[in-house]
Order: structure tokens, then sequence, then C-alpha cells
């Protein structure tokens, strides 16, 4: 299956630079995976698509300040996107130009602290600082890690809004971005109907971001990312599999969590780590229904979510919403797959 086939065309100007003016009021495609068949409507309207016999599964993960700027001894400005901490003073990260940062090549970062290339990791390099580098220091000097095709810097406004309303455990490098329209009234609307909504944690990593270069889809191979589920989510999954109602999951996070964590048992409670890669043919366990952003050419995400609604069927939605100007990418608008 060639990579390529995940490609489309789309106008720089549907790729949204910033978010909607209030949160949930994204557009959003329903469309069902069945006949191919799609509707268009608003976020403001998604509980009345859900059915009451269905469980929804967020991932409540919280976006970190994970982007830190360092200077070189030569003067030049460097872009490190801290991925997984190995210790208080030794993290691995995602560099600009690269090539270029090889190992003990050292650094001035702001508050004074130095920091050295310890190894080259090949896309990534591990960093070893001179002082602690938490979640403390990267609030008071980190970045949003916005995506690099929102061509601007990030702002105090995207503190908030590149997070979810739900977002609780800090550890992700990039938002888990089907989450960002939900709203307190949306999700209150949700449970009005009787139906329940259960967390789980998958830490957002390279894993999810890293674009599929290799011609053939099958030869990519998915960065390890660490997930966690409750006890008391994997029973609620567990019991709404038995009874025969949907799984929604919010996200493609949410649904490679869940389709990690299956077992003949079902739901296995507790952390893990996953490098799952869903491509058409990956026959679905648990997940019936899915709420998505639209994603960018040839990656994984588009990949999965043509999985799991059919690669015809994903291209005609994404024909549509770029007929229709749809908003694109990490702020843009929604597409509820049923």
């Amino acid at each position: 299956m060639k990579t390529n086939q995940f490609s489309f065309d789309l106008p720089q100007r549907l790729i949204a630079q910033k978010p909607s003016d209030r949160r949930g009021e994204s557009r959003l495609i329903v469309l069902n995976r069945s006949s191919g068949s799609y509707v268009h409507s608003s976020m403001k309207a998604f509980p009345d698509f859900v059915e009451k016999e269905t469980l929804i599964v967020v991932n409540n993960s919280r976006v970190r300040k994970a982007r830190l700027f360092g200077t070189s001894e030569t003067g030049g400005r460097v872009e490190f996107l801290l991925v997984k901490k190995i210790s208080d003073t030794k993290w691995t990260a995602m560099v600009t130009k690269k090539k270029k940062q090889r190992r003990g090549k050292k650094y001035i970062f702001p508050g004074g602290i130095a920091g050295e290339i310890a190894e080259d990791l090949g896309d990534l390099r591990s960093i070893q600082f001179s002082n602690t580098v938490d979640d403390v220091y990267l609030d008071s000097y980190g970045h949003i890690p916005l995506p690099p095709y929102i061509k601007r810097e990030d702002t105090e406004e995207d503190w908030s809004r590149y997070q979810t309303i739900y977002a609780q455990k800090t550890g992700s490098t990039a938002a888990p971005t089907a989450g960002l329209h939900f709203t307190n009234a949306i999700l209150d609307s949700i449970k009005e109907k009787g139906i329940r909504i259960v967390p789980v944690t998958l830490h957002v990593g390279m894993g999810t971001f890293i674009p599929v270069r290799a011609e053939n889809v099958e030869d990519h191979k998915m960065h390890e990312e660490e997930y966690e589920i409750s006890k008391e989510t994997a029973e609620e999954i567990n019991e709404a599999k038995k009874t025969g109602k949907k799984i929604l999951a919010v996200g493609t996070t949410s649904t490679r969590t869940l389709e990690s964590a299956w077992t003949t048992e079902g739901i296995k409670p507790g952390r893990g780590k996953t490098n799952l890669f869903i491509y058409p043919g990956y026959q679905f366990k648990v997940v019936d229904q899915m709420l998505t952003n639209f994603h960018t050419p040839d990656s994984s995400l588009i990949i999965l979510v043509s999985a799991f609604a059919g690669t015809e069927n994903i291209k005609r939605a994404y024909q549509e919403a770029v007929r229709e100007e749809y908003r694109f990418f990490s702020y843009g608008d929604a597409m509820f797959i049923r």
C-alpha cells in the first residue's frame, strides 16, 4: 500500500492558524462509515448525534510547554522540542537543523541553564542540562509546542486553547486535538442524555506526529508513546462491550490507547507503551465511533481514520471539506465518524 494514496491537495488558506473565536463553535462533518454518506453540522449539535447507548472515551493528557530555545556557542538560535524526561536534568528532544546538532554541542537556555547534546538518537537527541528542567521551569521559560504548519509564535491564548478543558495529567508534546472542541455546555448536554464519559491518558509524542516517510505504508515504524487506563475506566469499557453499548473514542490517541490495551479478556487497566500503527486492513476490536479532526496528508493519522472509515469515504469527505472551506488540522474543524 503506497503512502501517497493518502495525499490530498489543500489550499494554504484552509490551514487554521488560530482557534475559532469561541471554543465549541467549529463546524462538523458527520460521516456514516457504512454508507459513505455525510451531513454538515456543528460541534454545538454534536450531542444530538450521539446515541444514548454510548460510552465516550477521552484523552485527559495535558500539553506541557515543551518548546525551548537555546543559543549555541556560535550565537545561533536552536529550537528544542522536549519529548521524554529521562531524569531531572536529561531529556530526549527533537531539534531543528538536527544534522548540525551533534554530540558535545553546547547551548545556553533561558534562566542561565546550560545544555549539551549527549547522544544522537536518529530523529531525536538526548540533552544533558546543568540544572533541573521540570514543568515548573518549563511553565516559566517554555513555549506551547504549536505544530510547524501554524506560522506564528505562540501566545497566552494558546496556553488555554491548545488544551482540552478536561486535561489533567501533564506529559504531551502535542494536543489531543479532537478534544479541543468540547465546552462544559457540550459535555453537560451529553451527560443530560445519560451518556457516560470516561478518561484514558496517552501522552502525545513522536508516535503521533512524525510523518510517514516510507514509500510503502507497511514499512513505517511508530515511536512508542506511554498510556494509562484506570481500573474504573477499564471496567466501564468492558461492561459497555458486554452489554452492546457503542464505544465512541474522542481522537486518534484515545483510539490507539483502547486498541493497544485490548486483550482476549477485555481492556487491561494499568500503564503501558504503544507503537501501534493502524492502517487499512486493521480490525478494530474496541472502537465503534470516532470524533476526530482533519489530518495532514500522508500522516499516520489520516491513515488511521482511513482504516476506520474506509479510504474512499475519507477521500470524499475530505474533498467535501475542502470544497466547503472547512478549517483543517489542529485548530480546525471536526469530523464525527459513526
